[in-house]
């Protein structure tokens, strides 16, 4: 029979655990700015197929698909980013800032556009949604659309908040704007490193099916580690996908969060 002793450091560890379970559940919850988040998974939008037809020529119901998104630019990188994903055939979607970014690159949003990319927002300042008023978040909603639409033809449906931080203010205006939220699964932490190795072995290491992996072109060490990325996948037998394509043959509801 063990020892009390025994079953007391067990009853303790278990505290412990649990302890930190809960600590980590109420930080989740504390960067999304709301007291509970309801998230739609892939698999459970494709569950739900409406009229519109399937995006390209990926079944991800069947396939191991993955998206690649990239957050806060374009940028000085951008250019090189979208010649390897030329050359590796490889579909993103694109998160972008309006200041110092879309208003400086414009050509290149025009590029992400005709070379099949999804354009997407990640509004025009980062500022953090749950910190300001209504209309401001509309201002930062409503203002990178109206120049993407320029530049691309297109009013972009999807958008990521700031730090993934998000709240019932922040769904309510995405779905009067016909916006949904996407956030991600992966995360490469590239803006704490310039290590492009470092980078590509955080995103294998948590990369599985139906991901969605968060990385910034604006970094110097995210591009470089792109290639690796993508062929380290492309063994495992991935298949890259843009978000909708992800979704499909469901599609992404206005106010409503994506998320793996």
């Amino acid at each position: 029979m063990p020892s009390r002793t025994k079953k007391m450091k067990k009853t303790g560890a278990g505290l412990r655990a649990v302890t930190m379970s809960v600590a980590a559940a109420s930080l989740a919850l504390a960067l999304t700015g709301c007291t509970r988040l309801e998230t739609t998974a892939p698999s459970a939008a494709r569950a739900q197929p409406t009229a519109q037809a399937r995006f390209g020529t990926v079944d991800c119901s069947e396939a191991k698909c993955i998206a690649l998104t990239f957050d806060a630019g374009p940028s000085e990188n951008s250019a090189r980013l979208l010649d390897i994903l030329k050359e590796k055939q490889v579909p993103a979607t694109f998160f972008l800032l309006g200041k110092n970014h879309i208003e400086k690159y414009p050509e290149l949003v025009k590029r992400m556009a005709d070379e099949g990319h999804e354009v997407a927002s990640h509004t025009w300042d980062h500022k953090i949604l749950t910190r300001i008023e209504p209309e401001e978040i509309r201002e930062e909603l409503e203002r990178p659309n109206k120049e993407i639409e320029r530049l691309t033809g297109h009013r972009p449906t999807l958008m990521r908040p700031p730090q993934g931080r998000t709240n019932d203010t922040v769904h309510e205006i995405c779905r009067e704007l016909g916006m949904s939220e996407v956030l991600w699964s992966v995360t490469a932490k590239d803006y704490t490193t310039n290590d492009s190795a470092l980078i590509r072995k955080r995103v294998l290491a948590q990369s599985s099916r139906d991901g969605i992996i968060l990385l910034h072109d604006i970094y110097p060490g995210t591009v470089p580690a792109v290639p690796g990325i993508i062929d380290g996948l492309k063994k495992r037998g991935y298949v890259f996908v843009t978000v909708p394509q992800l979704l499909a043959p469901g599609t992404a509801e206005p106010g409503k969060v994506y998320r793996p």
